[in-house]
């Protein structure tokens, strides 16, 4: 009988994120659409996409206290009703420092309600049963963040009609999990981890997960905006950023194989320079729609993996006491890049459109192909730790983590 509660408390949490996940898959395109209609200017449109990276950072530093101080649910609550709150105000208030702090407010809730969500969905689950839910907790984000994409071209940007619906969902997601019942999360015994610790005795995953989130927040912000710029219609706007995260998502499985078979900064060279090539490659093919299309799903396939790699290199360097400050350091790392990469990219792309934004893109990537070559010349590659790759992204990292059970 326990094990049915629990497994539809599970559910539910599932469940719930999956609807945050379509709101943001959703919000991330629709805000980049909103911005370019807007007319900010490049550096304050920077600025505002910037922004909800920037909360999300923060909150990745600042949630664990809260959610220790008030409980799960009320935390839940408090995260989601700040994104609530925000994203009603975005329509009634368009001003470009309105929005910056807007979007710092819904990064930050976000960043909460996965951590609530993450350790949460960790405390519930059975040892014998957390790779499983981590998987369908993975794949029902993957998905949902699929299908928010297809929302772009069923709704009018230009009005307040998406902020309702963003807000709704997340409302929705509330009820939800303020109805079930909370269990406190089990306690992880961890040790500190200086931060300059990290960067000298894993360097080539610090920088693959700086290069990560400066690719991932730079495409996903910024080229929605340029098609949309471009007269591209909606609807293709929508399958090209949906194809993006499904190239993501079946790259995964096939790419975590060969991480746990070679060298992982091998493999993280190949993912880099897979990236760099597909880049500048489409960019001197015709744009037509085949052709579109498959480099969206490439780059969106090599850009979705380089994060998973590097959590995996880092943690095949680093002691097994320090699974959660290792994580922990790898997401700010992440953000940090998810800030600098539309800040820059917008720039880059007032001066030479889509191009240069696609040249920025590639640069990036070569260089950490270089890096983590170089990386492997110069250290003898480190035993691989005895655990399966997982499908990651920054905000799951913490309960792919909390699987490893201390002996």
């Amino acid at each position: 009988m326990r094990s049915k509660s629990v497994s539809a408390q599970i559910g539910v949490l599932v469940f719930a994120t999956s609807l945050i996940q379509l709101a943001n898959g959703f919000f991330g395109t629709f805000i980049s659409l909103r911005i370019a209609l807007a007319d900010f200017g490049a550096s304050l449109s920077g600025l505002v996409l910037s922004s909800y990276f920037a909360g999300f950072t923060v909150g990745a530093l600042r949630c664990e206290r809260i959610i220790g101080r008030v409980g799960h649910i009320r935390a839940y609550a408090a995260f989601a009703g700040m994104v609530v709150a925000a994203t009603s105000i975005m329509p009634l208030w368009q001003e470009p420092l309105a929005w910056l702090t807007l979007r710092a407010i819904i990064g930050f809730g976000c960043s909460g309600l996965f951590i609530t969500t993450e350790s949460w969905l960790n405390a519930k689950a059975e040892p014998t049963q957390r790779g499983r839910i981590f998987s369908i907790y993975m794949l029902g984000t993957f998905l949902a963040l699929a299908l928010g994409q297809l929302l772009i071209g069923q709704v009018d940007v230009e009005t307040a009609k998406p902020f309702n619906g963003i807000a709704a969902l997340f409302a929705v997601a509330l009820v939800f999990v303020s109805t079930t019942r909370a269990e406190p999360p089990r306690k992880t015994v961890t040790t500190a981890l200086p931060f300059t610790r990290l960067p000298r005795t894993a360097p080539v995953a610090v920088a693959g997960c700086m290069v990560s989130g400066l690719l991932s927040a730079s495409f996903y912000s910024l080229v929605p905006a340029w098609m949309q710029g471009e007269g591209i219609a909606r609807e293709t706007i929508a399958l090209f950023m949906l194809i993006a995260v499904l190239g993501g998502l079946a790259f995964q499985v096939p790419v975590g194989r060969l991480s746990d078979r070679f060298d992982r900064r091998l493999v993280l060279a190949i993912l880099s320079l897979g990236f760099a090539l597909t880049a500048i490659i489409v960019i001197n093919l015709p744009h037509t729609r085949p052709v579109v299309l498959t480099a969206a799903a490439l780059l969106g396939g090599f850009m979705s993996t380089l994060y998973p790699v590097c959590v995996a290199n880092a943690h095949d360097q680093m002691p097994a006491d320090q699974v959660v400050a290792v994580s922990g350091q790898l997401i700010l790392i992440s953000g940090v890049g998810s800030v600098i990469g539309p800040l820059v990219g917008t720039i880059v792309m007032a001066h030479f459109s889509i191009d240069g934004l696609f040249y920025f893109m590639g640069a990036v990537a070569l260089l950490l192909s270089g890096t983590a070559m170089a990386g492997r010349a110069l250290v003898t590659e480190p035993a691989h730790q005895e655990r399966t790759f997982e499908i990651l992204s920054p905000q799951a990292a913490p309960l792919a983590h909390d699987q490893i059970d201390p002996l």
